[in-house]
């Protein structure tokens, strides 16, 4: 069997880190709307590509998550007058009609990030210890990608070249070191839902969640992440 290997660009043999076994995590949805035709795409690919390996035998891991707090959730929430957590409670619950309708199979662990939070400020400190973040005022923690040598190799992008993108996932490039910097934990806003963290009551940002998520249910290595480029 071949898979694509992201960073090599190539179709290369599937071997797993132990005979038999598959690790794999693939990106779920953000439940603040029902699922359209572009999100069933990745979950019915990685659905089948699930199968298929359990049909040649591997036993699987399969870990989506369920991004259960951004902010389009906190928009949505804001504009209904109700919780957050109400607004994903909804639609995880109507996730799983349309999931079911398409025949894909329940992961073996589906995470809401939400419940995740220990793991995540967990990784945002490791990384903080490691020198690889830095605090603006009054927005959040970021990551500082000038900090990784090889930073880009899986996604091919170059850091000279890479732009901010709007929201929650690019944030502004006022006080950023980088164009490509990005929040791993926003400090909280009048309105929003908290946690409590080492650097303040906030909310993590988008990129952290999966990382954490991967290395709280499947471990530091895995053999397939499946997702967008951007992950």
């Amino acid at each position: 069997m071949k898979l694509f290997n992201t960073m090599t660009r190539y179709k290369e043999d599937f071997k797993t880190m132990v005979p038999g076994h598959v690790k794999m995590y693939a990106c779920g949805p953000t439940v603040y709307n029902y699922f359209h035709l572009g999100n069933a795409r990745p979950f019915v690919t990685f659905d089948t590509l699930r199968r298929y390996l359990e049909y040649s035998g591997y036993e699987v891991e399969f870990c989506q998550n369920f991004t259960d707090i951004d902010d389009k959730m906190i928009k949505r929430a804001n504009e209904e007058g109700v919780t957050v957590e109400e607004i994903a409670d909804r639609y995880i619950k109507e996730y799983y009609v349309d999931a079911d309708g398409l025949n894909v199979k329940r992961p073996t662990y589906q995470p809401r990030a939400t419940k995740s939070m220990d793991a995540i400020i967990g990784l945002v400190q490791a990384l903080t210890d490691k020198g690889y973040t830095y605090v603006i005022e009054g927005d959040g923690v970021y990551y500082d990608v000038s900090k990784k040598a090889d930073y880009g190799k899986l996604s091919h992008y170059k850091l000279d070249e890479l732009a901010a993108g709007g929201g929650e996932r690019g944030a502004s490039y006022q006080g950023k070191k980088n164009p490509g910097d990005f929040a791993l934990w926003k400090f909280k806003k009048d309105g929003e839902p908290s946690w409590g963290s080492p650097w303040g009551e906030g909310r993590p940002g988008w990129p952290i969640e999966g990382s954490a998520m991967i290395k709280q249910y499947l471990g530091d290595t895995i053999d397939i992440h499946g997702g967008g480029q951007d992950l």
